[in-house]
């Protein structure tokens, strides 16, 4: 399998079924006709670039992408999805262990904010310099197209 193309080629495979599915316009499958799917989509064939190739420097794009979908998925459709801001705190923690999984770096990063993600999550009173984490993860969720292009330059820049 040609590491450049095989990409591109699962992610036309995912928007095709994605495209195809909707336009069959299944009723049990309607919730899946949205933006986060098409995140779930992206992330999905990253995984599977990254892990069918052995190029494992799209692990943490990947999982980043798939668990940020599946989490707003869970928030438009599930009534009990937890709407906490330390979810996107163990979203990228967990992308950072899958990364160190196979590469063996990022441990550190992804143990302190799976840590942090879970205190701020399982404690009931959080301490007051907590305010400060949620008052710019509240800016995050407000702004979330600037977050998107800062990060996209910054992965331009890093090319």
């Amino acid at each position: 399998m040609k590491k450049q193309n095989s990409f591109i080629g699962f992610l036309l495979v995912g928007l095709g079924l994605y495209f195809l599915i909707r336009q069959f316009n299944i009723p049990f499958l309607s919730q899946f006709y949205s933006w986060p799917t098409l995140l779930m989509i992206v992330g999905v064939a990253f995984l599977l670039h990254s892990y069918l190739t052995k190029d494992y420097s799209n692990i943490f794009t990947g999982a980043l992408l798939l668990g940020f979908g599946v989490h707003f998925h869970g928030l438009n459709h599930f009534p009990f999805w937890i709407d906490h801001w330390s979810i996107y705190l163990l979203i990228i923690g967990i992308a950072f262990l899958l990364r160190y999984q196979k590469t063996k770096s990022g441990l550190i990063p992804a143990l302190i904010l799976v840590g942090l993600g879970l205190f701020a999550l399982l404690v009931p009173t959080a301490p007051s310099w907590f305010t400060s984490i949620q008052m710019i993860f509240q800016w995050i969720e407000k702004f979330w197209p600037v977050v998107l292009i800062v990060f996209g330059f910054y992965m331009l820049k890093k090319n």
